[in-house]
C-alpha cells in the first residue's frame, strides 16, 4: 500500500509516516519511480509506535525499545524493561514538580482570597500584587524564605535580583516561598 493509504489507514498523518520512517521506527520499499510501498503488518506496526507515543516515549527512547520487538530475546527484554522503567522514574518526576507547581498556586489563590476578605470594601482591581507584598512582608520579618520588595511589580530585574538573594532559581518566580 502507498503512503497515503497507510496514513488512512491508521490516521496518522502522511509527515509523520515519513518522520517514523526517518528515524528508523518504520520501513517502505521504494518503487521503481520513487514511491513508498507498506506491508500490510505496517498498520499494526503504526498502531504500536502511536502506543509508545502515547506514553510519553520520544523517538530516540522507542528505537531503544524496537530490538525488544523486532529481534525478541531475554536481554532485548531486559533492556526494554529497564529503559521503560527509567521512562517512568522519569515522568513520575515531572509529575511529583506539576503538583508542586499546582500546590504553590493553590496556596497563591488563597493568600489573594484571604488578603480579599481582610480588605474593608472590595477595592477594583487584581489581588495577587498585594497578596504578593503581604508574602514578601512575611518573608522580610522570617516567615519564609524570599526576600522579596513588598512592591508587587514582579519586573524581570526585580525577580532576577530576587532570586540571587533567595536561592530561588530564576524563572520559577520569586514567591515560590510560598510553599
Amino acid at each position: 500500500m502507498r503512503i497515503g493509504e497507510l496514513a488512512t489507514r491508521t490516521g496518522v498523518s502522511v509527515r509523520s509516516l515519513r518522520y517514523y520512517e526517518e528515524q528508523g521506527l518504520l520501513s517502505s520499499v521504494r518503487s521503481a519511480s520513487g514511491q513508498r510501498h507498506y506491508r500490510e503488518e505496517q498498520v499494526e506496526r503504526v498502531a504500536f509506535l502511536q502506543r509508545l507515543y502515547t506514553a510519553g516515549l520520544s523517538s530516540r527512547t522507542i528505537s531503544e525499545l524496537l530490538p525488544c520487538v523486532d529481534a525478541p530475546s531475554a536481554a532485548a527484554t531486559d533492556a526494554a524493561l529497564g529503559r521503560m522503567a527509567e521512562e517512568r522514574g522519569r515522568l513520575s518526576a515531572h509529575i511529583a514538580e506539576l503538583v508542586a507547581t499546582r500546590d504553590a498556586l493553590d496556596r497563591l489563590v488563597e493568600l489573594a482570597h484571604l488578603h480579599r476578605s481582610t480588605q474593608p470594601a472590595p477595592a477594583p482591581g487584581c489581588p495577587l500584587g498585594d497578596a504578593a507584598a503581604d508574602t514578601d512582608a512575611a518573608a522580610d520579618s522570617g516567615a519564609g524564605t524570599g526576600t522579596g520588595t513588598g512592591t508587587g511589580t514582579g519586573t524581570t530585574a526585580e525577580s532576577a535580583t530576587d532570586s540571587a538573594e533567595s536561592g530561588v532559581p530564576a524563572g520559577r518566580g520569586r514567591h515560590n516561598a510560598l510553599a
